[in-house]
Formats: structure tokens, sequence, C-alpha cells
């Protein structure tokens, strides 16, 4: 069966398959030309409207101005809330606690570190003598005696024998020199001789 022929019961239109194929004829062909040509003219409604600029959005930005300064504002606020509020530390329900109080001439000890060694408390070197390491101790056989703390900016040891020299009976010296100036110190020492 053919694709391209009549279905089933149709006959070939005036002959048969084989007959070549013809272009179809033109049904206008013969007809009066005598078509009017107007022009065309769009109703005035159609016509292209004359364009304006669109209102400035006063509003937008106005809304976006009182949001941010509400956020600062209401930052600050809360900031300030937190620590007024923050900084109260509520009573303990047991009440104050009663401690006894040191007895004279006893200072505690916050560390055993030479950093915070005053003038009058001994030290022992619990290092070498190219990496001291001292440590606040009773004043005994082989400790040093504290004769004066110079904290302050220090550059090492021309610094620390200059810093000393004017100390009355100095033997030794010890400086501790760190990135931060403010923690500097030199300690003028002598060996601790008991009375």
């Amino acid at each position: 069966m053919s694709q391209n022929g009549p279905y089933p019961g149709q006959s070939w239109p005036s002959g048969g398959p084989d007959q070549p194929y013809s272009e179809p004829s033109d049904p206008w062909v013969g007809q009066a030309q005598d078509i009017p040509q107007q022009a065309f003219a769009p109703p005035p409604e159609w016509q292209k409207p004359e364009w304006k600029k669109p209102p400035a959005r006063r509003g937008f930005a106005m809304g976006a101005t009182v949001a941010a300064l509400s956020v600062l504002i209401g930052g600050g606020v809360a900031t300030a809330a937190w620590f007024t509020l923050g900084g109260k530390k509520e009573p303990s329900a047991a009440g104050p606690v009663a401690t006894a109080p040191a007895p004279p001439g006893i200072r505690p000890q916050p560390s055993a570190d030479a950093r915070f060694a005053a003038k009058g408390q001994c030290v022992r070197n619990e290092g070498s003598n190219t990496e001291p390491k001292l440590r606040i101790v009773v004043c005994t056989a082989n400790t040093y005696e504290i004769l004066k703390r110079i904290d302050g900016r220090t550059t090492g040891e021309k610094d620390a024998v200059r810093k000393c020299e004017t100390v009355p009976k100095y033997t030794k010296w010890y400086y501790y020199d760190t990135e931060y100036d403010d923690v500097d110190f030199v300690l003028c020492l002598r060996e601790y001789e008991p009375v």
C-alpha cells in the first residue's frame, strides 16, 4: 500500500498513480484586479501616548532610613541595658562569708613566679646562669634578697647593670624583657645574709 496514494476505496483522480505531478492551478487567475487600495489610519486611541516621568519613590528611601535608624537605636538601647543589668550580681543566699584577717607582716603570695616579686622578698634561681628561672622563696641561705624592683621597659644586660649600679650593696641583677614593655622589669639583688 502506498503512503502517498489515495485511501483504500478511493481512486486516483483523473488517472493513475503513474501520471506526472503538475502544479495546482491558481483559483484567482482571471479575476478582476480592481481591489481598491486604501490608506490605513489607526484610530486616535491607538496613537502613541506621551511619556511622562514616573513620580519619585520617596516613600522607599524614607522607609529604609527609618528602618536603619531603628536598628541602630534599638541596638544601642539593648547594649546599654545589657551592661546596666548584667553588671549587677545578685546577693548570695548564704549571706556574707567571714574570713580571718591575715597576721601582720605576712603577705599572701599570688604566685611564686619572679614576675610578682617585690622589694624585701627573696628569690632562688631554679634554672641555670644562662637561662635563669627565679622563684619567690622564704629568705634562707643560698637565696637572693631583692633590694629594688624597677618596672618599665628594659633592653637587656647593659640596661639592667646601668639601672642597678646606683643601688647600694647589690651583687646580682635580673631582668625580664618581653615584647610588651609595660610588663618588663629589673631586679637588683644581693646574696641573702641572715641577721
